[in-house]
């Protein structure tokens, strides 16, 4: 539901720009306090940590009445939703992958809610596998992974209800298309790997007390599920113990079906890889790598060997082979050693493919098992591309490309010709050709180059006054590298610019990048980001009062935290399930797994004095002239709890001075975004595009007259 009750509201009149007036609901102090070595830290909004209380409850329901009736007033709105829904009207793919006798690939019509995935093979037709459109009345229950056995006859799949991390597992006869078992429960952050078709591995948490939503989950543990047997019995595997206790923890199986690889982690970053033989119940575990400080995973195997990514001694990452008898780190040797630039390899066809960013773009280079360079593969632009993998003996793969402006399209490629074919390209109401890409360099405060990709339509004048939205992440060694997505098509047909510069926190030039944004050199990520800013505003491709910021997750603490900084830089801000409290954040959920990028309050003083400074939640400031902000958050968010925006939210409505308004969208029976029904995302980038023009001062939508008022 858009509406709720408005429950009682304080007499708090502000006007913003175009003279409409937000009349906030009230929001009740109830202080806290806590001592960080002799500091004592006042939170006056703790109790909107507690999500099952009907007091939170009715806040929530009084914020989104307040939010969604401006919203619905801005008059293009509805404009943006009907262009919006137009251009997602087009059919999606995603690349076939093989499994037994048939080819399986995801579609989308047009407007379904959730991805459909199809099958075919040589002797039948295409036909719906799963319909995850089905699964709930209202959309929000998602499909969330597939894992079939080795030969194909079985598989398990997992669904998401209303956005959650914790998961419920189905086991399907793949040939049938009937359940064949009681649904398995209560698993999060979990692959489902098989042992040959017998059963399969899983991990989980143990469900916590109070809230699934808030409550503490850190140790992470391995099971092993014996098809036709009760949940209940299953083995465990790896973890439950207080010497073993990793957040994360994960398992592969190798080629032969006779190995268990397991994948064991105290954060985001770095992970010790252990071993087991599974003919051999009571071997022990061997350890492979036995340090946390670095990361290893296994890409492939064969009779002799493990193929292991890894970025120890190789902060760009190699990729090595271990022999199973030996897999210790001192006996490997490098397949395709580190280089200059960062290394994504797959495999598939009996080849190895290796993907590197250069500068956030991709290139990709064939190598066969001995690391012999077999040649590069030449792609269809400038862009990102995603594939290559598939079985050793697999005459066909397939991988897709895209960019900013450019829709995914799916490419065949025969390794053992080397050859290239248009595989499938969707039909959509956007001209690619019409809008240009252009990567430039700009100098961070300390002196750092930094790339930027700038995206906007050909011809357009840089005169200041453009629309632009400046989006970043700067985290968990992620890379944001070209991807094509409607919301920003619709922006750009705005007149629109869509600016994404590659900050420090990320992954797109190795781990000294992604360690150079970390902890006590986390302000780093946001001089990023504010000096991309100031490149927008000094090469007049816009300026502060035309200049949105916009990220979620960890991009949302880059959203606050630059707000909270330099306020008059930006016209609009659009933090989004943002990590907002840095003082509690570990105290959530899996939360405790992100110390390795942020350090917590804990730890030591210096930290904790780092930390509140840069807070978000704890650098809102009476009397400052915050930009006009949209917060947007899910009820089920159970990764970066709602409470982080719940408090920024009502900080900001408290102290902001001046008219523009403070907001919060809180979407309910939705989570952290994966598995967001087409419907309501459609809605949720309506109001945002909305909130932000309108706040620039647009009375109509600029690509009608580039009129500003004001």
């Amino acid at each position: 539901m858009r509406r709720y009750l408005i429950g009682i509201l304080a007499i708090v009149i502000l006007a913003c720009q175009n003279q409409k007036t937000v009349t906030y609901p009230e929001t009740i102090k109830k202080p806290v306090t806590d001592n960080y070595f002799d500091t004592t830290v006042t939170d006056n909004y703790r109790w909107l940590e507690d999500d099952l209380s009907e007091e939170t409850t009715q806040w929530v329901g009084q914020q989104n009445e307040v939010t969604y009736s401006y919203l619905e007033d801005i008059p293009y709105r509805s404009r943006l939703a009907e262009r919006l829904e137009s251009l997602w009207n087009y059919e999606k793919q995603s690349a076939p992958f093989k499994e037994g006798d048939f080819i399986y690939y995801y579609k989308n019509s047009g407007l379904q809610n959730q991805y459909v995935l199809y099958r075919k093979s040589e002797t039948t037709p295409e036909e719906v596998f799963l319909d995850p459109n089905t699964f709930s009345e209202d959309g929000t229950t998602s499909l969330a992974g597939v894992s079939f056995s080795r030969d194909g006859k079985t598989v398990a799949y997992s669904i998401s209800e209303g956005g959650s991390d914790w998961r419920k597992v189905i086991v399907m006869d793949a040939l049938t298309k009937t359940i064949v078992e009681d649904t398995l429960v209560d698993i999060k952050f979990s692959g489902l790997t098989w042992k040959n078709n017998e059963g399969f591995f899983y991990s989980s948490y143990d469900k916590p007390d109070g809230s699934a939503l808030t409550q503490k989950t850190d140790q992470h543990k391995l099971y092993y599920h014996r098809l036709g047997t009760a949940q209940a019995k299953d083995e465990l595997v790896f973890g439950g113990t207080s010497e073993q206790k990793n957040r994360y923890v994960g398992a592969d199986v190798s080629e032969d079906g006779e190995y268990l690889l397991i994948s064991a982690a105290e954060s985001t970053s770095g992970n010790k890889l252990f071993l087991k033989n599974l003919n051999a119940s009571k071997t022990p575990l061997i350890a492979i790598s036995s340090s946390y400080a670095h990361d290893t995973y296994m890409l492939d195997s064969d009779e002799r060997y493990l193929y292991l990514v890894t970025n120890l001694d190789a902060p760009h990452q190699r990729l090595v082979r271990a022999p199973i008898n030996r897999p210790q780190e001192a006996n490997w040797e490098d397949v395709i050693p580190e280089k200059e630039h960062v290394l994504s390899p797959s495999a598939g066809g009996g080849y190895f493919f290796a993907e590197y960013m250069i500068d956030a773009i991709s290139r990709v280079y064939q190598y066969d098992y001995k690391g012999s360079l077999l040649g590069e593969i030449e792609l269809p632009g400038l862009g990102s591309v995603s594939g290559f993998g598939g079985e050793k003996d697999q005459e066909t793969l397939y991988y897709s490309f895209s960019n900013y402006h450019s829709p995914g399209r799916i490419y065949a490629y025969n390794p053992n010709e080397k050859t290239n074919v248009l595989y499938w390209s969707p039909t959509i109401d956007f001209d690619p050709d019409a809008y240009v890409s252009k990567q430039v360099f700009y100098t961070s405060k300390d002196g750092t180059k930094v790339p930027m990709i700038i995206t906007h339509k050909k011809g357009l004048a840089y005169n200041g006054k453009n629309p632009t939205i400046l989006y970043g992440y700067g985290g968990f060694n992620i890379s944001i590298t070209p991807r094509f997505s409607v919301t920003n098509a619709v922006w750009m047909e705005q007149g629109g610019v869509y600016a994404v510069p590659n900050i420090r926190g990320g992954g797109e030039y190795g781990k000294a990048w992604h360690q150079a944004g970390t902890k006590m050199q986390k302000q780093n990520v946001f001089d990023d980001f504010i000096a991309a800013a100031e490149y927008l505003h000094q090469e007049k491709i816009t300026q502060p009062k035309y200049l949105a910021i916009r990220g979620g997750s960890n991009g949302g603490l880059l959203v606050g935290a630059c707000m909270t900084q330099r306020p008059e830089l930006f016209k609009v801000a659009l933090p989004a399930v943002g990590v907002l409290d840095m003082l509690r954040y570990h105290t959530f959920t899996a939360g405790a797994g992100w110390a390795y990028d942020y350090g917590t309050s804990e730890e030591s003083e210096e930290m904790f004095q780092y930390l509140k400074n840069y807070s978000p939640v704890h650098n809102v400031t009476a009397g400052t002239r915050y930009p006009a902000t949209l917060i947007t958050t899910g009820d089920h968010d159970d990764r970066v709890v709602p409470a982080h925006s719940f408090k920024f939210a009502a900080e900001l409505q408290e102290k902001q001075t001046g008219g523009a308004p403070v907001l919060i969208r809180i979407e309910t029976n939705a989570g952290h975004g994966a598995g967001t029904p087409i419907s309501k995302t459609i809605d949720q980038y309506a109001d945002i595009f909305g909130f932000t023009l309108y706040n620039m001062g647009y009375e109509v939508l600029p690509e009608k007259t580039g009129k500003i008022k004001g």
